[in-house]
Parts: C-alpha cells; structure tokens; sequence
C-alpha cells in the first residue's frame, strides 16, 4: 500500500511539481493550498508525511504544525517543512514548532526525495 502524503503549498508550481515528484516514486499524495485547509485535509486524508510551506495565506506554517503536534490523530505525523525562510534561526523555530525535516527552497529533487524518504519509510 502506498505511503500517503499531505501537500501543504499555497504555491501552484511548487505545489504541482512537489505532487507529481511524489506520485512518480509511488505516493499517494493530496495537495492542499490554504493553511486553513489543512487541518481538515489532514484528519481526512491520515498522511504518512505532510509537506509544509512555511508561508501560507491565511495562518502560517510554523503556528499549522504546532496546531498538528497537539492534535491526537496527527500529533505524530511528521512535517517537512519546505520554505523559503532560510534566515539565521528560522530551522530552529521551525524545528522547535514540531517539524521533523527542513529544506529551503529552492529545492532540487533528490534532497527532497531524500527527506521525504528519510521521514516516510520508517
């Protein structure tokens, strides 16, 4: 069966390439481009792994993982945080938020395959 994986982008490039990368190396993957969104596609969907932008409309990825980490059916659900925040500090915020992995954008495919891989096939 294959791993499922929550697309969490608000960027429609990134987010498509981000889904057909995943779906050509056997996800099922859901995209999602509205933080507010989210939460419920998260609950609905169970993933395996959820990719996340940092920078959504509407709440930000930082404040969306910490809502995860204390909700019971996705408190153990790893993030990847995926962002263009790639300031002094900001992989520690994020990671202090709740986010297992972390790339800053641009991304290239194979460190991306390689954190989602890192994450998913536990």
């Amino acid at each position: 069966m294959a791993k499922r994986i929550l697309v969490v982008e608000d960027n429609d490039l990134n987010r498509k390439l981000f889904c057909d990368v995943l779906k050509a190396n056997g996800y099922e993957v859901e995209p999602v481009d509205d933080g507010e969104l989210a939460l419920n596609a998260a609950r609905a969907f169970a993933p395996d792994l959820v990719i996340m932008d940092i920078q959504l409309p509407n709440i930000s990825g930082i404040d969306l993982i910490e809502t995860f980490r204390l909700d019971p059916t996705l408190a153990d659900t790893p993030v990847l945080a995926v962002t263009a925040y790639a300031g002094k500090g900001d992989e520690e915020r994020i990671r202090d938020a709740g986010a297992k992995g972390y790339l800053s954008k641009p991304v290239s495919i194979t460190p991306f395959m390689t954190a989602v891989k890192e994450l998913v096939e536990v």
